[in-house]
């Protein structure tokens, strides 16, 4: 009996709740490192830009390792499984479809929020803590982002970890695959065995990730405080709030209106994947966490996840153009510069594209946000005065992200008949 008893407590400890435990001791142990520990060689050297830097740049290192090799296979067998090409298309341009319009409601509600709270107005501008522009502005024209989804060499793009070429020829060599039939059955198999490796490889990667989570958020909050967020407050609220409302209402609705299903339901299993987001900052990393969590807990078929949450995780960044949404108003309030609603649908437009080249990468969101303020004539150094505080914001937004790429699979898997309601439904 009491044999029975600790097994049942050992299965409770899971992975997931693991990640959320050493994301809040990381937060506490961070917080106490900045305020309470006098600085010196032993803690920034040592702990901060040592230990902490190395273990959890060491934990994204290993989880972007599988990126290119995951995705490249996961596209491969999603598009292959799909098999006929009408479907895979029809499948396609609903994904597509969905993404770009969640982000121009991501784009609008960001832009309504801001308009209502004003973030930029009366700012104190010596008081923020303001950063380099330099790389921030390094950013790709429009015509350039299109151009690149066509890959000169595939090789080269994987290489460089370019996901949308890689994503283009995938798509390629699946449908190739499909077609060949018994003809391609060994090269169809390679790639199959191969994803389930680069998927074990995941899951191996994967137990060490509270260590990881614990060490990129205790250096997080040991170097940032919260004295960086003193003056940035309303900014921060803005956007927390924007990414609340198309997190927890905008994508709850859609599922419901599209699937009838419980969006507290959805929530609540899917939480610690959103967790896992919000750690890392990185949507790439969670690809596999994502397909994994959608397949298990919410009965949605692997051969639609493994299509369109490598995509969503390239093209969908609702939670980046929410930022760059506030951001714009947050920037031209402060420079004193008004906006006319000709320059609020040129940012709806820019900001929606903009999302399609946006890598799922760490505070990749302030390089496009150039973009989009030079669509509307406004200063790129204005994008120094929200870098201090940005990853914090770059933690919850990829938590978005990662949140409208699973709704959006859902709704797919469902009108395509392939959504198991019995695992949904399941506690």
């Amino acid at each position: 009996m009491a044999k029975n008893t600790a097994e049942k407590t050992k299965k409770k400890i899971g992975l997931s709740t693991q990640i959320f435990i050493a994301l809040l001791i990381g937060a506490l142990f961070g917080v106490v490192i900045h305020y309470w520990i006098p600085s010196s060689y032993i803690k920034d050297t040592v702990i901060v830009e040592g230990v902490l830097y190395v273990v959890g740049q060491g934990f994204i290192r290993l989880m972007q390792m599988l990126v290119v090799p995951l995705v490249f296979c996961s596209l491969i067998c999603g598009s292959m499984a799909i098999g006929d090409t009408k479907t895979l298309g029809k499948v396609g341009v609903k994904t597509i479809g969905f993404y770009l319009v969640t982000t121009a409601l991501a784009v609008c509600v960001a832009l309504g929020s801001a308009l209502l709270i004003n973030p930029g107005r009366g700012l104190d501008m010596d008081a923020v803590q303001k950063g380099t522009v330099s790389s921030a502005t390094e950013a790709t024209s429009l015509v350039d982002t299109l151009l690149n989804i066509i890959p000169k060499n595939p090789i080269q793009s994987m290489a460089n970890g370019d996901m949308l070429p890689i994503i283009v020829f995938a798509l390629f060599v699946g449908i190739m695959l499909a077609k060949l039939g018994t003809r391609g059955s060994v090269v169809a198999n390679f790639f199959s065995q191969f994803n389930d490796v680069m998927m074990e490889m995941t899951m191996a990667i994967m137990k060490v990730a509270p260590i990881g989570v614990f060490c990129l958020i205790a250096r997080t909050f040991a170097t940032v405080g919260f004295s960086a967020f003193a003056p940035m407050l309303k900014y921060m609220g803005n956007v927390t709030l924007a990414l609340a409302i198309q997190c927890l209402i905008v994508y709850q609705i859609l599922l419901f209106v599209f699937t009838r299903l419980n969006p507290l339901k959805f929530i609540k299993k899917f939480l610690p994947v959103m967790g896992f987001a919000f750690s890392t900052a990185t949507s790439n990393a969670t690809i596999p966490m994502s397909i994994d969590t959608l397949s298990k807990k919410m009965g949605v078929s692997k051969q639609i996840s493994s299509f369109t949450i490598p995509l969503g995780a390239t093209i969908n960044m609702d939670g980046t153009s929410i930022m760059q949404g506030v951001a714009v108003v947050f920037i031209a309030q402060a420079y004193g510069i008004p906006l006319t609603m000709g320059n609020l649908a040129t940012v709806v437009v820019t900001a929606t594209l903009a999302s399609i080249g946006t890598a799922g990468v760490p505070s990749v969101g302030l390089v496009t946000l150039a973009m989009v303020l030079n669509s509307v004539g406004l200063p790129t150094e204005g994008i120094a005065l929200i870098m201090g505080i940005d990853r914090i914001l770059d933690m919850i937004r990829t938590a978005v992200n990662i949140t409208g790429d699973a709704v959006c699979t859902t709704i797919v898997c469902h009108q395509e008949g392939s959504l198991n309601r019995e695992v949904f439904n399941k506690d």
